[in-house]
């Protein structure tokens, strides 16, 4: 018996038993839809956050108070400490000290509440300095942004996200209307653009932009009114990034009177660090889930092995007669392979098509971004025939060995 006529005597076994063996390829089913979905969720998920990281400037390095790196351990986690001052940012921006570095802007930020009229609403208020438009890659969409002279003269205006402004104002112009912070009265000077989304799930259009000498004493006020939870730079050139960090951080422990930069009281962060940062949590979840599903395909593959034991059982008299008119063990055992090895065939495309059509129906369901892998579909599938051989094994090896006076005197 040729190849040929094993697949077809194989199929047409398939097909005589065809609920048993839907139900044994359901296992291998669901794991491979489950491995595309959780690999599709996982790349999905890095391309969400590289997008959102790359949102937030060009060439960007981003300085927190504190550091989670000490020597002794006990040190706050970054951005818990306040030891970043807007003296600190002056100090960078000053002219020689950090030649690769383009632009400063520090940033505070604090939750409060926001009226305008009747309507009322809580956003982050920043406070920041007009660089921060140019370093965070910010447009405005009506009006203009913060000015020197608003900083100098700690001006009451305000910049707000697009979401504050339709909260607030609706439809209506924002621009020239009055937002009272607290208690002090804000002239609106302009709307951004949209943004959307950032690594960290805040809403970027969802904010308002005072000057930060204005935040510090109409809004903070007290012993931390220079204290910045960031420090924002802008490289000159992605090529001047590493000479930038350099830069920034030997000027601020000599502003800190460090002698040990193990010992730095700040932490700072570039793109690719976050970006790396962000894509081994990816992985690390992916892996996890990937091994969910590892699992759903090995009980799978037990489920073959079971069904082709009883389907070995059954058919104890054909292997018998078979035998009886010269078919060799080795035609025997051929036949059950093939067997096991269609049933994982069939799993292994009927849960790559399940499994594409929920990563194209689930993004609309949930806002949740599922990237479809090529590489990953086509591993599952010679995973699922991987499985229909390997777990096929045993009971080929059954079929073959037995003897046919043996075979065809069963019941």
């Amino acid at each position: 018996m040729g190849w040929l006529e094993t697949l077809r005597t194989s199929l047409e076994a398939i097909r005589g038993h065809r609920l048993r063996s839907g139900l044994t390829m359901l296992g291998i089913l669901i794991g491979i839809a489950a491995v595309i979905l959780t690999v599709g969720l996982g790349e999905g998920a890095q391309a969400q956050v590289a997008s959102a990281i790359n949102s937030l400037g060009t060439n960007l390095l981003v300085i927190s108070p504190g550091s989670t790196t000490s020597s002794s351990g006990v040190r706050g986690g970054t951005g818990s400490a306040t030891t970043l001052t807007v003296h600190d940012a002056n100090a960078l921006a000053a002219p020689g000290v950090a030649p690769d570095v383009a632009a400063v802007a520090p940033a505070t930020s604090r939750s409060s509440s926001l009226a305008a009229g009747s309507a009322t609403w809580t956003t982050s208020v920043v406070g920041t300095t007009p660089s921060w438009l140019t370093v965070r890659a910010r447009t405005v969409d009506q009006g203009r942004f913060l000015t020197d002279a608003d900083e100098t003269s700690e001006a009451a205006v305000v910049v707000l996200g697009p979401t504050t402004a339709e909260e607030l104002f609706g439809d209506s112009d924002a621009v020239g209307r009055t937002v009272t912070i607290g208690t002090t009265p804000f002239s609106v000077v302009g709307v951004l653009s949209s943004q959307g989304t950032s690594s960290t799930a805040q809403n970027q259009d969802d904010q308002a932009i005072v000057p930060i000498s204005t935040a510090a004493d109409r809004l903070i006020g007290g012993a931390n009114r220079t204290s910045v939870q960031s420090i924002y730079l802008e490289a000159t050139t992605s090529d001047t990034l590493s000479a930038a960090y350099q830069e920034a951080n030997q000027e601020l422990l000599a502003l800190h009177r460090i002698t040990d930069p193990a010992d730095a009281d700040f932490t700072i962060a570039s793109q690719q660090s976050l970006l790396t940062t962000a894509s081994s949590v990816s992985q690390t979840l992916t892996l996890l889930l990937g091994g969910v599903a590892a699992i759903s395909l090995l009980v799978g593959g037990i489920g073959v092995m079971n069904i082709m034991l009883v389907s070995v059982t059954e058919r104890i008299r054909e292997i018998g007669l078979r035998k009886a008119v010269g078919a060799s063990p080795a035609v025997i055992r051929r036949q059950f392979m093939v067997e096991a090895s269609v049933l994982g065939l069939a799993g292994g495309l009927l849960g790559a098509v399940l499994g594409i059509a929920g990563a194209l129906v689930l993004p609309h369901l949930i806002a949740i971004q599922i990237a479809v892998s090529p590489w990953a579909t086509i591993v599952a599938i010679l995973t699922a025939i991987g499985i229909g051989l390997v777990f096929g094994v045993y009971p080929a090896g059954r079929a073959a060995r037995l003897a046919p006076i043996e075979a065809l005197r069963s019941e």
